[in-house]
């Protein structure tokens, strides 16, 4: 904690009457400012859904190395680069999906959307990423760098909360650290600002603006596919309520933005009859006789695989792929976040037949070496390479895997095998599926400890923090040098668990919401 800090943080609260009013100035300040979630089913009954609770969230902002957050920062619109131009290869992404499908019915059928789409002919070139490139910290002696934990192309979340996140710990830094007994808190805070919520806005609402008017009369809007009883709908609604305001601050009229939950496509939605160019039709189910043309489809579901109980929910996607509207993600850029393409990525020039892979996409020493020095050690888990062969070794060995975390083709926590799970894992399932995984070395993160507001209650202990940078892109999916339209980094993310917890999905129930010091 010392090679961040150089001192004691944060303040122990040992004042009870301390710690009662600071937490309940955080529930008062989240609920009044949208810092919240639905609560869960098991903790009150709410039919009528009026209910709201505190998002979980540290009571200080974790230090951070600067350094590392500008370098993060600075690094994001290569990635957005390089990710619009995966998207666009399908012969790479061809390959990758063969070499994890066999084991992965998921992967499997994302693909197939894809190969029915292209039959027939895509007819919308134009696609959008809300992207999120998740990092921690690596301590490496005294030696601190950012290392890549996973990049995500589909429902990146959290934008919302983050930024009111920062506006909390920037209200108490301002109001209450100064009046504790301990001033440490207080003293020498850098909270650098988060544009999160205006920033993925600015994303949707320049996809938007590029899809143009309606050619069949119809008002244009922007589409929010959703989970049945999604819990996290504040944080969804701040990017609603942002694109809203920045459609009527340059006086174009506000956006029409529709939440419409996964399952309820078949109902809402169709395909205008007679029109080669497929418009995506929306009907508005209070007046059916509202009919809007949908510009943007925003997928907040679709991320694996419980959203596709059957055969309809695939017809679904296929119907969204096949259509005009900008899909945020197409079916193609979310099989870029295949954890096998980072693998793959990751892979060293002198290892393999990959070994080109990221210059493949990037061109110039500086944007490549960049990328590289956030990569760690991924290995392929299949059958017929040395590398594959060596990760086999290491996840089935009780004393190496220790060092390992073993990841599925997922978006979305609690999916992961850690350390000494990992070999029992790998015994109860088919040994034919385990080239549907990866393995990747585990970051060793500097100690820090913080004091965590959970479900009202005060956490105290040692934590792990993981820096997610939001990028936004807009790029032409057809155009042979990848011509991007927007490109941006867009705010960030802090979340932080207990460094006793794996997984750090704050939907998940694992982390919670932080905001970044930076020392």
């Amino acid at each position: 904690m010392a090679s961040l800090t150089g001192g004691s943080y944060p303040p122990s609260l040992d004042d009870e009457l301390e710690r009662d009013r600071l937490a309940q100035v955080i529930k008062d300040w989240s609920i009044a400012n949208g810092l919240a979630v639905r609560p869960p089913p098991a903790m009150t009954s709410d039919p009528e859904g009026i209910l709201a609770t505190t998002a979980p969230v540290t009571i200080f902002p974790s230090p951070f190395p600067k350094s590392c957050f500008e370098e993060a920062k600075l690094i994001q619109k290569t990635y957005n680069e390089l990710y619009a131009r995966i998207s666009q290869d399908e012969e790479f992404l061809g390959e990758l999906v063969q070499e994890v499908a066999g084991g992965d019915e998921f992967i499997a059928n994302l693909w197939n959307v894809h190969l029915r789409v292209k039959m027939e002919g895509y007819v919308q070139n134009l696609a959008l990423g809300l992207f999120r490139s998740d990092y921690m910290v690596h301590q490496d002696g005294s030696t601190l760098q950012i290392k890549q934990v996973e990049f995500n192309t589909i429902a990146s979340s959290f934008a919302g909360l983050s930024a009111q996140t920062s506006q909390l710990h920037t209200y108490l830094a301002q109001t209450e650290y100064s009046l504790l007994k301990d001033t440490s808190a207080h003293a020498g805070l850098d909270l650098p600002a988060n544009g999160s919520t205006k920033g993925l806005a600015a994303g949707l609402k320049a996809a938007f603006d590029a899809y143009g008017k309606s050619e069949l009369g119809h008002r244009t809007c922007v589409l929010f596919l959703v989970q049945d009883g999604e819990r996290n709908v504040f944080d969804q609604r701040h990017l609603e309520y942002e694109l809203v305001q920045q459609s009527l601050a340059s006086g174009t009229g506000a956006i029409p933005v529709f939440r419409l939950p996964f399952s309820q496509i078949p109902d809402r939605i169709s395909i205008a009859p007679g029109s080669f160019k497929r418009q995506l039709l929306y009907h508005l189910p209070s007046n059916p006789s509202a009919v809007f043309e949908a510009a943007v489809v925003y997928l907040r579901a679709g991320y694996g695989p419980r959203d596709y109980p059957g055969q309809a929910a695939w017809e679904a996607r296929y119907q969204i792929e096949r259509s005009a509207a900008i899909a945020c993600p197409s079916v193609l850029t979310q099989l870029a976040g295949m954890k096998k393409v980072q693998q793959v990525l990751a892979t060293p020039e002198s290892d393999g037949s990959h070994s080109s892979a990221l210059r493949r996409f990037i061109k110039g020493d500086d944007k490549v070496e960049g990328l590289w020095r956030t990569f760690t050690n991924i290995f392929p888990m299949d059958d017929t390479t040395a590398a594959g062969q060596k990760a086999r070794c290491l996840a089935t060995d009780p004393a190496a895997c220790q060092g390992y975390v073993l990841k599925p083709q997922r978006e979305g926590g609690g999916n992961n095998t850690y350390r000494s799970a990992i070999p029992g894992y790998l015994q109860s399932i088919p040994e034919a599926h385990w080239g549907s995984y990866i393995l990747m070395e585990l970051i060793t993160p500097p100690p820090l400890s913080n004091i965590i507001l959970r479900n009202g209650q005060l956490e105290h202990g040692g934590v792990i923090c993981e820096l997610g940078v939001y990028g936004t892109c807009l790029w032409d999916q057809t155009s042979r040098d990848g011509k991007i339209l927007h490109s941006e980094e867009s705010g960030y993310l802090l979340r932080t668990k207990g460094d006793q917890s794996e997984e750090g999905g704050v939907a998940a129930g694992f982390g919670c919401m932080d905001s970044v010091s930076l020392v």
